[in-house]
């Protein structure tokens, strides 16, 4: 018997990740929870063990993309399941994942008819699929994420009463987050249940397989004539697959690309299931050039002209490179706080002399005792969880109709990674002293640059700080980190003129920008969020004595 290994639900808002490397080969033994594979989300990497003990047979190639719940491959259990298939073993649950072996033309089954049957392999076929005993497999939404509680059914691809494969895809779902398809779990007739449109939760049927049933359900035959019906359904296979509603499609993703392009779905092939256009198809899909137009004569002189301008010298290489998952998601969730928030920047600057009389004063001190370095990122952490407690909507969020108030501080840093920008979490950073910021930095940082950073280490901040001057940005509007309401963006220290009791003076001066959701933090809020760092910042005593 077969075993299906699906990739598992890895967190919030991860639909989909990237085999990263096979560490077994096809057909190879493994043993039950051995790590067969290593998976890379947009956030993270992880391992996936064998489920059971047996043969490995791969079915997705080392930097395929696979959406979360689809098999990536499958564990033959000790040579179980290899005997001839007994004409009721199929009318169980358990034979679903076996309707292939069922269905096949060229089954074993065939070898177990006897010319007093009549027609080879037809008595056989009704009990299997189960058509005659109305054996009916329930399919449910899958769980698709961990905060996904409902989807929409966006299209069925196939009409009730339809005869479907295994593992063909029966229709469109959409969450709030991302769309995926849902591919048949077994052969048989489709009854479907919930119409185009309707919102299902997770968990619900949406639709009902007669397993088995429309096989076979042809007129008995002659004897003589049933040896060419089964090339003949073997060979309608491939001119059905070849010829599928998905041939040509274009996913929802892809759809959308080729609009914005202009770029006609006939124009582009697909390199998805039976010849779907993917939404990386449409990505790499170039317009066709429109047909030159009938020159007159007149314009003989330029074409020669042209033709005598002197080719383009050195070297005008150019490459091509897919998106990485995290690049992907990252793109993805910028444009969706750019459309879906009313997002706005308000500015300030603070002058950083105090902080770095302060640490010039005891950064040596700080580190023999703390065994850490005294940066700059402690104290604007310490001042923004000030801050925020005195402005709470600052800190809060929106979660459909509701505004949700956190009465503690989750600082999200943005870090600089090897395979991009990630957003770690220091957890209740309300409570920690300059020096277990610091620390919480320094080991958040190492992590992350280490491709380290787990799942929790990323997720449920309720604020962000990115500092873009370490690149020497000395302005910038950051873009809000969804479904926080709010960032703070840090950006280089340059030494300007200022006015100082009516004296100029020269002074270490920081651009502060705050973005901020419209919908939820008032403009009054925004500011003195903004003024009340200023003062911290600039007379760190406050941050001491609390004032």
């Amino acid at each position: 018997m077969s075993l299906e290994v699906k990739v598992p639900v890895v967190g919030e808002s991860i639909t989909e990740v990237t085999i990263a490397k096979w560490l077994k080969q096809d057909g190879d033994q493994v043993a039950m929870d051995e790590v067969i594979c290593e998976l890379e989300s947009d956030k993270a990497t992880f391992e996936l063990p064998a489920e059971a003990a047996g043969i490995l047979r791969i079915k997705a190639q080392e930097g395929d993309t696979i959406p979360v719940g689809a098999v990536i491959c499958s564990i033959e259990g000790g040579g179980e399941g290899v005997s001839a298939p007994q004409p009721t073993s199929v009318a169980t649950q358990e034979s679903i994942t076996e309707t292939k072996t069922v269905t096949d033309p060229q089954s074993t089954v065939a070898a177990e008819n006897t010319p007093s049957q009549g027609i080879p392999n037809q008595p056989q076929t009704q009990p299997q699929g189960g058509a005659g005993t109305g054996q009916t497999l329930d399919v449910k939404i899958p769980t698709v994420g961990e905060s996904i509680t409902e989807v929409t059914i966006a299209k069925w691809l196939k009409a009730d009463g339809d005869q479907v494969a295994m593992d063909e895809v029966l229709c469109e779902l959409e969450s709030d987050k991302a769309t995926f398809e849902l591919p048949a779990e077994a052969a048989g007739i489709l009854r479907i249940v919930a119409q185009e449109g309707e919102t299902v939760e997770i968990g619900a049927t949406i639709c009902r397989i007669e397993v088995g049933a429309g096989s076979g359900a042809s007129a008995p035959a002659p004897q003589a004539a049933a040896p060419s019906a089964q090339p003949a359904q073997a060979a309608s296979a491939p001119a059905s697959g070849a010829s599928t509603y998905a041939s040509g499609t274009p996913s929802p993703a892809a759809g959308k690309i080729l609009s914005e392009k202009g770029i006609a779905a006939s124009d582009v092939p697909g390199s998805g299931r039976d010849g779907r256009i993917t939404k990386e198809d449409a990505q790499n899909a170039q317009a066709r050039p429109a047909a030159p137009a009938a020159q007159p004569a007149s314009a003989e002189p330029a074409t020669k002209e042209a033709a005598s301008a002197p080719a383009a010298t050195g070297d005008r290489n150019s490459r091509r490179e897919k998106m990485s998952s995290l690049r992907k998601t990252v793109a993805r969730r910028l444009v969706s706080v750019k459309n879906e928030t009313a997002m706005l920047t308000t500015f300030n600057e603070v002058d950083m002399k105090p902080i770095m009389d302060i640490r010039a004063k005891y950064k040596e001190t700080f580190k023999e005792k703390h065994e850490v370095g005294l940066g700059f990122m402690s104290f604007f952490i310490k001042a923004c969880t000030v801050a925020l407690k005195e402005w709470p909507a600052v800190n809060a969020q929106i979660d459909g109709t509701d505004m949700v108030f956190n009465d503690f501080c989750d600082i999200s840093i943005a870090v600089s990674a090897p395979k991009g920008l990630v957003v770690p979490v220091i957890r209740n950073a309300e409570s920690l002293s300059l020096d277990g910021i610091e620390k919480e930095v320094v080991r958040l940082a190492k992590r992350a640059r280490e491709n380290k950073l787990g799942i929790d280490e990323m997720t449920g901040g309720t604020f962000t700080i990115t500092n873009g001057g370490v690149f020497g940005s000395m302005m910038s509007t950051p873009i809000i980190n969804a479904p926080q309401s709010a960032i703070l963006g840090m950006h280089n220290i340059v030494n300007r003129p200022v006015a100082i009791n009516n004296q100029v003076e020269i002074r270490p001066m920081m651009y502060l920008a705050l973005s901020y959701d419209h919908r939820i933090i008032d403009g009054r809020e925004s500011v003195s969020f903004l003024v009340r760092v200023k003062e911290l910042l600039e007379d760190p005593m406050r941050l001491l004595l609390g004032v």
